[in-house]
């Protein structure tokens, strides 16, 4: 019996139509274009202004998106795992409401949250469930709604953030393609540097929790840019030098989009030259979970059946990580 791979064999996406530029965050917080494009390479992000919807819309709209290109059945879907940041609410889980809402009454579903590496170790997760040859279909969906958990008065965060989903499907395969190997990694060194101190069962919500501004993101940006340069570049040598992978045989890196000088210093390291390396930070902005598979969606056209790519993030907690993944199929 012929090994069984988890291939990609459709993605999808969705952003908000809003978009809210750097000059419209110039007359919102003491900043403006020129500091925010040198230090971040962002010039706008898309926002979901509707307050009755949330993280749940977003995926719905990039699950929909994928199973109208690949024309897929909701209904042949296995199992769905949500990718997230932002649920919709603490204890009913995002993903079960998604997979309800696209048809996928057959799957079942939960959350998975690891920060900005939520959809990394979700690929690992749905990597296992097809390579087991139990399951058949299983959806990858990233979506986070980060403007509901930031602070517009601080300048720090409301810079870097957007809102958006990605979605992915994993099937089995026998011919060599999709997932070859994976380095995933945590330090709880990172607990606070990068967090939301209340709403939880350590802090839960009161009235002086949301006075004090204590729901919002805070970030230790210089903490965090040097974990995240040093480690997402160093994950991605490692899985490079273990597969025997060089410039020459890499085609794309999928970097998390947090920062274009962190997404640079990797590819360097990488020794990639700038045309092998995906980037759409300057339009969305850091949308959390949904980075990676929304990069997939803008340049779902230039890839080819046979292409090798790695994934590479860097989150909260923290949390990062390396993926090679051989693609599976032409472009549409």
């Amino acid at each position: 019996m012929s090994k069984i791979s988890a291939a990609i064999t459709a993605v999808g996406g969705y952003v908000p139509d809003y978009v809210l530029t750097n000059q419209i965050l110039e007359t919102m917080v003491d900043t403006n274009d020129e500091w925010i494009t040198s230090r971040t390479g962002i010039k706008e992000r898309r926002i979901l202004k509707d307050k009755d919807k949330g993280t749940s819309y977003l995926a719905i709209q990039a699950a929909k998106d994928l199973l109208k290109k690949s024309n897929t059945n909701p209904e042949e879907i296995d199992m769905v795992i949500m990718a997230t940041a932002t649920p919709d609410m603490l204890v009913a889980a995002t993903g079960v409401y998604v997979a309800t809402e696209i048809g996928a009454i057959n799957a079942f579903s939960y959350d998975l949250v690891a920060a900005c590496s939520s959809f990394l170790f979700g690929m690992s997760t749905a990597a296992k469930y097809i390579e087991s040859g139990r399951y058949k279909k299983v959806l990858l969906v990233a979506a986070d709604k980060m403007s509901s958990i930031i602070d517009y008065e601080d300048r720090a965060t409301c810079i870097i953030f957007g809102d958006g989903a990605g979605a992915v499907l994993f099937e089995p395969n026998t011919e060599g393609y999709g997932v070859q190997d994976e380095l995933l990694r945590s330090d709880g060194i990172g607990r606070q540097s990068l967090k939301i101190d209340a709403g939880g069962s350590l802090l839960p919500p009161t009235a002086e929790t949301v006075a004090n501004k204590q729901h919002y993101v805070y970030q230790d940006g210089k903490t965090v840019f040097k974990f995240a340069v040093s480690n997402m570049a160093d994950i991605s040598e490692k899985i490079m030098a273990r597969n025997g992978l060089s410039e020459d045989t890499i085609n794309w890196l999928v970097p998390h989009q947090a920062n274009m000088r962190i997404i640079d210093a990797t590819a360097k390291r990488m020794n990639l030259p700038p045309e092998k390396v995906m980037k759409n930070i300057h339009k969305y902005g850091n949308t959390t979970s949904a980075t990676l598979p929304l990069c997939l969606v803008d340049y779902e056209k230039q890839l080819k059946k046979g292409d090798n790519l790695i994934f590479a993030s860097f989150g909260g907690g923290f949390t990062w990580g390396a993926v090679y993944v051989t693609w599976a199929y032409d472009p549409i």
